[in-house]
């Protein structure tokens, strides 16, 4: 018997030794793995917050998604009134101060309650464990991940005290709508950006979410987020957290979205309109701060700008009528760029890149890749002959066809006058005393000339040719806006940009632009250029850009599209750069790649009328 006892007793030896080995190798898996993914992972904690950008009044433009791809703005635990902190422990994890990391009285009612129902709906998670998967893991359901989840808590509390393993979890739970975190929810569904203004009604919404964050936020679904409200208003009175009388009165509630509509719009889709200037604003972020923009984007910044949303909405609404762009092709849309700036500043206050914009996109408004034509002459010819003191608009100029070495420019349609004043040659774009001009003055000093207005020329564009707007590059729409504003502001100059001040987090200033309101021409230079380009469009090439309320100075431009069969009346680009008391705007119309099927019928007045469109729906 005794022989037969032992050998019985080997398998379980045996089995015992297996069992301890497992448990023993369990164990030192539970030890080491939580450690190794919070060692090896410190970006999961980082404190992440969605960057937002403002207009000139400081309502929010666009709210960024973090790097997580949702929105989120972290909150101190110091910022979170009591009662939502209760809220939220009633409700997850009422033991939280007690346990290690993990609860195993919530995970044995958990067990209880699954094999009650025959199922495994109940996990008993504890916020530890909740905010070890939201940082670490993905939401299946596994045996495997279980683990891996309470490894990573038991690691989580090693390293962080309970108030900061609350804060952090109060920040990363998502609650819905591609929010995470309370007070990016408490924004998104309450309009509030004080967690200390959330009523009781309010705490227990957002306590509701957690569990079914797709059905329990009350955009959604507001009957369900209503009835789980209620069940979270019966634990924190059961609680002691709150009176009957309270909890009645919150029940009652009904739910109603935040009055702003920039909130929803915002928080969940950049506004439409604004796409080129926001990814202006972040190109311009990023080169004064030295910062990606996917860091911008959830560093939780605050970006002002001087952007102007009537300005920005009536662009966008002249840019999506059809009839303004009567040259569109079945296979191709004729396309634009527009920009406005206040020359007084400096300030972009709206801005298109294309008819169709779309972030990352192509930005045609800022893009040094098109001829300017004759909306290069005030800045090119005409400027500098008034600023060296030699010319007057009444002086005369020769307007022959005359040849500069191999170069031998013409008039449009081969008239020539003889002699004509300088504001009757800039007023009906008359080429020949433009070229003759530039070539009076030097171009060296007009170089030096345009340098001051912003544009800056390349050694290819060391030829009379440029006298006619014949840039090498191109320019861009906003550097024809900023150099025509020092007309329009005295003679001074201002950088155009978009970004008022950046502040951080707390409120710091990270940026602040200073104005520079530099004297870089005289203002009787300014001032006389004012009057001529006045005459452009009050009795010029510009008459289609005069506005019902305000004078306007511009100058219109336009190149050949020079394609074989085409001939003189197919056109490149068609420019139009003006300015009234308040602000100066470029437009700039043509095909991205011009060829015989695809050029402009339409002369420069198209992209006056477009000015035109643009300035009086803008008030401006």
């Amino acid at each position: 018997m005794r022989s037969k006892l032992k050998k019985a007793m080997y398998p379980i030896f045996d089995a015992a030794v297996v069992v301890v080995i497992l448990l023993l190798m369990g164990c030192l898996y539970m030890a080491l793995y939580g450690e190794a993914i919070v060692r090896n992972h410190p970006e999961a904690i980082a404190q992440a917050s969605s960057t937002v950008i403002t207009d000139s009044t400081g309502a929010e433009i666009v709210r960024f998604r973090t790097q997580s791809s949702g929105f989120a703005e972290y909150a101190d635990l110091e910022e979170m009134p009591e009662l939502l902190i209760q809220a939220f422990l009633a409700t997850e994890d009422r033991r939280f101060y007690q346990h290690e990391g993990i609860d195993y009285i919530g995970i044995s009612r958990a067990i209880v309650q699954d094999i009650t129902h025959m199922n495994w709906s109940q996990g008993g998670s504890s916020i530890t464990q909740q905010l070890a998967r939201n940082l670490y893991l993905s939401g299946e359901k596994t045996l495997v991940r279980k683990v891996n989840e309470m490894s990573i808590a038991i690691s989580l509390e090693k390293r962080f005290n309970k108030d900061e393993l609350l804060e952090m979890y109060l920040n990363h739970i998502y609650m819905g709508r591609q929010q995470y975190g309370v007070k990016a929810a408490a924004w998104r569904y309450f309009g509030l950006e004080d967690l200390r203004q959330l009523e009781l009604w309010q705490i227990a919404t957002l306590a509701a979410i957690p569990k079914g964050p797709s059905i329990y936020n009350p955009v959604d679904d507001d009957e369900r987020s209503k009835h789980r409200r209620s069940v979270i208003l019966t634990l924190m009175y059961e609680q002691g957290l709150i009176t009957q009388e309270q909890m009645q009165e919150a029940r009652r509630v009904d739910y109603t979205p935040p009055e702003a509509a920039s909130v929803s719009a915002a928080a969940d889709q950049p506004m439409p309109d604004h796409i080129s200037a926001v990814d202006t604003v972040m190109q311009e972020a990023a080169r004064l701060t030295g910062k990606r923009e996917t860091d911008i984007q959830s560093a939780g910044w605050t970006i002002h700008t001087g952007l102007d949303s009537q300005a920005q909405l009536a662009m966008e609404e002249a840019f999506r009528d059809p009839s303004r762009f009567s040259d569109d092709r079945e296979d191709e849309q004729v396309q634009a760029s527009m920009v406005i700036v206040d020359q007084h500043n400096g300030e972009v206050k709206a801005m298109m890149g294309g008819r169709n914009p779309v972030t990352g996109g192509m930005n045609r408004a800022i893009t040094d890749a098109r001829q300017p034509g004759s909306a290069f002459k005030p800045i090119i010819a005409y400027g500098p002959a008034l600023e060296s003191g030699h010319f007057k608009p009444e002086s005369m100029l020769p307007d022959k066809h005359t040849s500069y070495g191999s170069y031998r420019p013409s008039n449009l349609g081969g008239q020539y006058r003889g002699s004509v004043t300088m504001s009757f040659a800039l007023q009906n774009s008359i080429n020949a005393p433009a070229v003759w001009l530039l070539n009076e003055t030097g171009l060296k000093q007009a170089h030096e000339f345009a340098s001051r207005l912003g544009i800056e020329l390349d050694q290819e564009d060391f030829n009379l040719s440029i006298a006619l707007g014949g840039v090498h590059k191109g320019v861009s729409p906003l550097k024809m806006a900023q150099a025509y504003s020092v007309f329009a502001n005295n003679g001074r100059f201002n950088t155009a940009h978009l970004i008022r001040e950046i502040r951080d987090t707390n409120g710091r200033i990270i940026y602040a632009y200073r104005p520079e309101n530099k004297q870089v021409i005289t203002a009787n230079t300014a001032n006389t250029m004012t009057i001529m380009l006045q005459n452009v469009v009050s009795q010029g090439t510009g008459s289609r850009a005069q506005l019902s309320r305000y004078k306007v100075a511009g100058k219109t431009g336009t190149t050949q599209a020079a394609v074989p069969g085409i001939g003189s009346k197919g056109n490149r680009d068609l420019w139009f750069v003006g300015y009234t008391s308040k602000w100066t705007a470029a437009v700039w119309m043509g095909f991205d790649h011009t060829d015989a099927e695809h050029y402009m019928r339409s002369g420069s007045g198209a992209a006056a009328d477009l000015f035109a469109s643009v300035m009086n729906r803008a008030g401006r």
